[in-house]
């Protein structure tokens, strides 16, 4: 669990009081859009959850400016743009890629001057013919299966204004796509999502998360993240048998019982050991952790002391 010490443990009820002044700024459409396949999020969880955060990144965005100001003036230079990083990390299937995209949103309507992008790093996992070279293809999503010094390098050419290009990764075809790129040319704000963004490679000096301004874990219970895991593939199967170019065309025509036997063996052999070996133990670095119950609904959050 969390070491209470460096967090402040605050219930919903409590959370949803910190900052009432704007209504949601999204419409139930909207939120449609940028939900996950089979994640649950509703308008009153962005009122009583995502008001109050996007607030609080707020008054991170601007005491961070303040000191580059007063850093500037101390050096007697001009105060330069550095972009500000947002890290969200936490195991496969429960539900980052839906905040990050709702994070994105809601920034962007509530600072609508400010250039606010998102990346997952998927992308800089190495691609599928690589991971073969390495024999790697059944350790998929753990550290090693990372370009991380690759992303590294991204995340310190956009910490430095520099325009940097993020390969992208299709889930369609459960690899990288070639010559494919998510440009990232010099925003205001930065969404870096993904399983890996607090972890430690082994052979580098620096964490992505060095980079980042402020970071989120998100949270729930093992057996409630199996669950949505393979409610997901299901969900998957049901759309995946319109096409074969699809990485799960073959298990959505097939027999769907050996399709979810298999399943559950890519949970026990790959996503369990990788969330109990190297994500859940990132959890205490970050700045935020957001925690879920059933129905992926957020019941408490810990808000780190310092």
């Amino acid at each position: 669990m969390y070491n209470q010490m460096n967090y402040y443990k605050i219930p919903r009820e409590e959370w949803r009081e910190f900052y009432q002044d704007h209504i949601s700024p999204l419409s139930a459409e909207e939120l449609s859009r940028i939900k996950s396949v089979n994640d649950r999020i509703s308008l009153q969880d962005v009122q009583d959850v995502y008001v109050p955060l996007v607030h609080l990144l707020g008054l991170y965005l601007r005491s961070r400016q303040d000191l580059l100001n007063k850093q500037a003036d101390f050096l007697g230079i001009r105060a330069h743009k550095v972009p500000f990083i947002l890290g969200i990390a936490g195991s496969v299937a429960v539900g980052k890629s839906t905040i990050a995209r709702l994070l994105q949103t809601m920034l962007s309507g509530i600072y609508p001057d400010k250039k606010v992008q998102l990346i997952t790093t998927d992308g800089f996992l190495f691609p599928n013919k690589e991971l073969k070279r390495r024999h790697l293809m059944k350790r998929k999503g753990f550290p090693e299966s990372y370009d991380m010094r690759r992303l590294l390098l991204f995340t310190n050419d956009v910490k430095n204004g520099l325009l940097a290009k993020a390969p992208v990764y299709s889930h369609k075809v459960y690899d990288i796509i070639p010559g494919k790129f998510e440009v990232v040319d010099n925003p205001d704000i930065l969404i870096v999502e993904g399983i890996n963004v607090l972890q430690l490679p082994s052979n580098q000096q620096l964490y992505v998360s060095d980079f980042f301004d402020f970071s989120i874990y998100v949270d729930a219970q093992e057996s409630l993240i199996k669950k949505w895991y393979l409610e997901r593939f299901g969900m998957l199967l049901d759309t995946a048998f319109q096409d074969p170019t699809n990485y799960y065309y073959p298990y959505a025509i097939g027999d769907r019982a050996s399709a979810f036997r298999m399943a559950k063996r890519v949970w026990r052999s790959i996503n369990l050991p990788n969330l109990h070996e190297y994500i859940v133990p990132t959890r205490n670095r970050a700045d935020l952790i957001v925690h879920k119950t059933k129905n992926h609904l957020v019941n408490e959050l810990f808000l780190r002391k310092y």
